[in-house]
């Protein structure tokens, strides 16, 4: 089993959360997996998912919303899922 895409993800800062809606490999296109993950398991492993926004380019880009929060590093979410699920298979989320 591996993760193949991330369809989407919802990040929640309250609950230090981030939901995410995936497909792996032997998943059909009309099949999607949701799950909560909360972002400690993911430091636990080590990884660094939110890419922290300091600020830099506020000037320059004040009307661009996207750049105005934390960004999800998809790549380290899609690495770190993978290696969660591979240790324990029995929390990986059934089809929907």
């Amino acid at each position: 089993m591996e993760i193949i895409e991330i369809i989407s993800y919802k990040l929640n800062k309250t609950s230090d959360t981030l939901e995410v809606k995936f497909r792996m490999n032997e998943d059909s296109e009309d099949e999607i997996r949701i799950d909560t993950v909360e972002l400690k398991e993911a430091d636990d492993f080590g990884y660094t998912l939110i890419n922290e926004d300091f600020g830099f380019y506020d000037d320059e880009d004040e009307d661009d919303e996207l750049l105005n929060f934390n960004d999800i590093d998809e790549n380290e979410l899609m690495s770190f899922l993978n290696e969660y699920y591979m240790i324990y298979s029995e929390r990986v989320p059934e089809k929907e």
